[in-house]
């Protein structure tokens, strides 16, 4: 170990922390998860990346790679081994009018922030402090997913170093398999230390949230749903229900919506069918930047537990699964729960242009227990008994939204014909499965 150590102090550029520096306390962290990993690595350019890869495949420790540090389950830490935290890389380049090169470390907040004055924007998720990298290798649902899809969907390209240390481009035309693995197989292949998207032209856009009384909760799901079938494709929308910070089983439906134009006269046509589902509580639906919209993610106190859980809704399943949503509430026992608008942009992709398995899906649905470890266990046979009663309606589950690295966990994010791909795509690139941090895909 300690010629490796030496061949890294002489290689890397970047910093190298361990037990017992001043920076440990907060590199060992991600945002939910305390980790103790003998080094953390925070690489400076790719040649750093590299460097490190090469350092963990040599020394046999267990490696994680950091983006913003906000996976469920943990990912970006570890007990024992190394961490590579891309914080440092994440320039944000305006290529032309339609092509931004984003550093693999950066986040969406700086991403926003960096294109609004060019009036430019990516379809990304809805929380500034998310990492791009591990948002994008799964997914990416956000305010713009029925418009423009997935951001995933915008990836053009990427930079990647590979197990072997190597650096290698991926696109349509460079090493398209794995250009077609990165876009929903998450890290398993390698790291992406740039990412080149396609971006669009933005407006302002009109944000805010809609709040209906949870008496009405039945009407108001299934007339949303019914509505958000044929809405404009401007309209994307997540309804929150039981929230446990506005009363838990009694909280008001929140219809949070975004009208992605800055037309008040197309807005007022697009969200008034909205507000007409029931007896509207409160409505602050503004115009904001495209920026604004996406909110400051939250560190939970020490003690505080996230266990969320998540699912698809095909279009014929959407009335059950509303309606046992609905019900549980009424009885008091419904866990916080967010159901996201897909579609759209998302099902017109080709089912195997990408590694992202759930096209077709209506809704994405996600429940979340949230509290110490006492409550949340004790909430546990609940939350199950309600996914037991759901599981002949929802199917798969978003990866973004795991708190388990199990087996059972991956085959949910990807069917048969999807995995037996995505592992010959690992076998090439990452035969040792180096990159098993991660919800992994197993070489073999």
């Amino acid at each position: 170990m300690s010629s490796f150590l030496e061949t890294l102090r002489r290689e890397f550029g970047g910093d190298i922390i361990e037990p017992g520096s001043a920076e440990y306390e907060t590199a060992r962290r991600t945002v939910l998860i305390v980790g103790s990993p003998a080094y953390v690595l925070r690489p400076k350019d790719v040649r750093d990346v590299q460097a490190g890869v090469r350092f963990a495949a040599a020394s046999g420790l267990a490696l994680s790679v950091r983006g913003g540090g906000h996976g469920f389950a943990g990912f970006g830490t570890n007990d024992g081994g190394i961490v590579i935290d891309l914080g440092a890389l994440a320039d944000v380049e305006v290529l032309d009018k339609e092509r931004v090169r984003i550093g693999g470390g950066a986040t969406w907040g700086q991403v926003a922030a960096a294109l609004t004055p060019h009036d430019l924007a990516i379809s990304s998720g809805d929380t500034k402090s998310v990492g791009v990298g591990g948002l994008t290798l799964t997914g990416g649902i956000g305010w713009k997913v029925r418009k423009y899809g997935l951001a995933l969907d915008s990836v053009a390209g990427a930079e990647v170093v590979t197990a072997d240390g190597e650096v290698v481009r991926a696109d349509a035309g460079e090493n398209p398999d794995l250009f077609w693995a990165l876009r929903g197989g998450g890290g398993n292949f390698g790291i992406v230390t740039a990412f080149e998207f396609a971006a669009h032209p933005t407006t302002e856009v009109f944000h805010g949230k809609i709040t209906f009384p949870a008496a009405e909760a039945a009407g108001v799901l299934q007339g949303w749903a019914d509505y958000m079938r044929t809405a404009p494709e401007d309209v994307t929308s997540v309804v929150s229900y039981a929230n446990p910070f506005a009363g838990g089983a009694t909280a008001p439906v929140e219809i949070h919506v975004v009208f992605d134009g800055d037309d008040a006269t197309a807005a007022g046509a697009a969200l008034d069918p909205i507000r007409r589902l029931g007896t509207v509580l409160d409505d602050d639906v503004t115009l904001k930047s495209y920026a604004a919209v996406l909110e400051d993610g939250l560190t939970p106190p020490p003690g505080i537990r996230l266990l969320p859980r998540s699912g698809f809704v095909d279009t014929p399943s959407v009335p059950a699964v509303l309606r046992t949503i609905a019900e549980a509430g009424a009885s008091g026992t419904v866990p916080f729960t967010a159901i996201r608008s897909v579609g759209g942009a998302v099902a017109r992709v080709p089912g195997d242009a990408t590694a992202y398995a759930h096209r077709r899906a209506e809704l994405m649905m996600v429940t979340t227990l949230v509290g110490p470890e006492a409550v949340v266990e004790a909430a546990r046979p609940g939350v199950e008994a309600l996914w037991q009663r759901l599981s002949p309606h929802v199917d798969g589950a978003y990866a973004n939204f795991l708190a388990a690295d199990s087996e059972e966990a991956v085959a949910a994010v990807y069917p048969p014909e999807t995995y037996r791909r995505l592992a010959a795509v690992k076998r090439h690139y990452d035969p040792a499965n180096l990159f098993a941090a991660n919800h992994n895909i197993h070489p073999q």
